[in-house]
């Protein structure tokens, strides 16, 4: 094998490597949007009743989408969390000491959760079935995996291809992780037209901001990674196996 493919299949599982920890830490962290508001210094029964309903297993888009933005919520693809206060104090503020910690409560996102269908109106299952917020919820749960399995079985052919000590099957590894990157790429976009059209719906509260967090960053990074590598594969397979159609040609020759 030439030093040159072989440098290059060499960077591109670095590159391959690094761009799958990135996917996979993306998909099992918490901070792919989150939200900046105000501390909430009392503990009423508003904001009991609030969080009793973030937690609750029938928590709608809508109500869980309210805590969120009072209280410096995080969402990830499994999970929504908010930051509240550690002990609460239901009929007088918390005074400014150890008693105002805070402490974060998360809730998961079950399978039903993951595909129910979301509404024209959030919160007003009278209002019709949104089907583009729908589906593109779906696609931005499931394309991640899709793109974690395609990487997995390109690095099973990759293995392959260093067993048979050739790079002529690392074309599939090559074509795959374009795929992959494809996938990436659409999941990213998919979570970036969801989150603005659910803030078309339900604006943000006033002193409230939102912006991408860093899981939501390590997706992004990951595509190109992913591009690259792809890249590097197919280059080196094709043009390896080119020259050892040549040299072939001229032996006969």
């Amino acid at each position: 094998m030439d030093n040159r493919f072989a440098t290059a299949f060499v960077i591109a599982c670095v590159l391959s490597l690094i761009s799958t920890i990135y996917m996979a830490a993306s998909i099992g962290t918490d901070f792919w949007y989150e939200y900046r508001s105000p501390v909430q210094e009392n503990s009423s029964d508003l904001n009991k009743s609030i969080w009793e309903d973030f937690i609750s297993d029938e928590a709608d888009e809508k109500t869980y989408n309210d805590a969120l933005f009072r209280y410096n919520g995080t969402v990830g693809l499994w999970r929504r969390c908010i930051t509240i206060p550690k002990n609460s104090h239901w009929y007088s503020p918390p005074e400014r000491t150890e008693s105002f910690d805070v402490v974060t409560k998360c809730m998961s996102f079950t399978l039903t959760e993951q595909f129910m269908e979301k509404f024209v109106d959030p919160g007003n299952h009278n209002s019709g079935i949104d089907l583009l917020r729908t589906y593109l919820w779906r696609c931005q749960f499931l394309l991640p995996f899709v793109s974690l399995g395609l990487m997995c079985f390109g690095a099973l052919i990759g293995l392959c291809a260093c067993i048979c000590r050739s790079l002529y099957p690392t074309i599939a590894t090559g074509i795959l992780h374009l795929l992959a990157g494809l996938c990436t790429l659409g999941s990213v976009s998919c979570y970036v037209a969801g989150i603005e059209l659910l803030h078309q719906k339900l604006e943000l509260p006033e002193n409230v901001s939102g912006e991408f967090g860093w899981s939501f960053c390590l997706a992004c990074v990951s595509a190109p990674l992913q591009f690259m590598a792809s890249a590097l594969f197919i280059w080196a397979a094709h043009t390896n196996r080119k020259e050892y159609t040549l040299m072939k040609a001229y032996r006969v020759a």
